[in-house]
């Protein structure tokens, strides 16, 4: 595979290049890896910056009717808008990015929109990894809005927020048991709280939800890359299209405040310190999936389960292994 001329395909905007790129870096075989690692030096000279926005929402939230709303809006405003997913649940429940994509039928026909589902691995890092790297191959290709969602739930947000550089959570209409059932972690991640359905008989708990959440988020400590009023919640009806020009504006006015105060480049540079502990920690986790590493820690499996080694003991032996290897 000729590499420059693939890299040269993805900066001119070609889409069967960007998606034989992220077909690339999805493949976990050794030669293609090693291939990935050149096209992202390569397409990374273009110097192409995207504003990328994560997403997470529960399930039955609307999260493919606000991204198909959102996205529609932003390419009637003259963005290129990619749609990527972090999903680690793929491989058990089949995760929905598939069924979404037929839901956006909208935002999958335009040619505007590149709409990708994420590889079918269990294996979050794996799967984080490859999102990553399609996050850069679609900045590369010349689009201006990327939106990040995950699927699944817990360790993903966190995964997610690594690479966005602001994090939206969207939530549906609820009582204050709602409140309870967001773990604070989320809550701490999230720049804007969207609430969405507010429409129809919905509207009215929609509004109390949004303020319960708004005062939720007073009571949390102020993070230095906030300025006055953020992170904030707001009311929005992805069916209806009501209040995402205003989330777009609150979007716009937040990234405007993170560039200016150094705020947005030192985050971007935070995150690509975090991908390089994470690669690395990948690598060596695969370093113990190849013999004779992974016939040595079987046997040290059953020895420790027979309670004739310890786990301290039978540990350190792998990492001398490992180290003299």
């Amino acid at each position: 595979m000729d590499i420059k001329q693939l890299a040269d395909g993805v900066v001119s905007g070609n889409r069967r290049a960007l998606a034989r790129a992220i077909t690339l870096v999805e493949s976990a075989r050794a030669d293609h890896r090693a291939q990935a690692i050149l096209l992202m030096e390569e397409v990374g000279k273009s110097g192409r910056q995207a504003l990328r926005l994560g997403l997470s929402g529960t399930p039955g939230v609307g999260k493919s009717t606000f991204i198909e709303s959102f996205g529609m809006m932003m390419i009637r405003e003259g963005k290129k808008v990619a749609v990527l997913a972090v999903d680690p649940s793929s491989a058990r429940s089949g995760g929905s990015i598939l069924g979404d994509k037929t839901r956006m039928e909208e935002l999958s026909r335009e040619p505007n929109a590149f709409i990708r589902p994420s590889p079918s691995q269990t294996e979050l890092g794996g799967v984080a990894r490859r999102t990553r790297e399609a996050v850069a191959l679609c900045e590369a290709a010349g689009y201006d809005l990327i939106l990040i969602e995950t699927v699944g739930v817990g360790q993903s947000e966190t995964v997610v927020s690594e690479m966005s550089d602001l994090f939206l959570l969207l939530l549906a209409p609820g009582g204050g048991d709602e409140l309870q059932g967001v773990k604070r972690g989320i809550m701490e991640m999230a720049d804007i709280i969207l609430v969405n359905k507010a429409d129809g008989d919905l509207k009215p708990a929609a509004n109390r939800t949004c303020a319960d959440y708004a005062g939720a988020l007073r009571l949390l400590r102020k993070r230095p890359q906030d300025p006055e009023g953020f992170p904030k919640a707001m009311t929005v009806s992805a069916l209806q299209v009501d209040g995402l020009k205003e989330a777009w504006g609150e979007i716009q006015n937040l990234t405007e405040w993170r560039r200016e105060t150094g705020h947005f480049d030192q985050r971007r540079a935070e995150q690509a310190e975090y991908w390089f502990g994470q690669e690395i920690r990948q690598g060596l986790l695969a370093q113990l999936q190849k013999e004779p590493l992974k016939s040595m820690i079987s046997d040290l499996a059953k020895q420790v389960a027979a309670g004739q080694l310890t786990p301290g003991h039978a540990a350190a032996d792998v990492l001398n292994a490992l180290q003299h290897g």
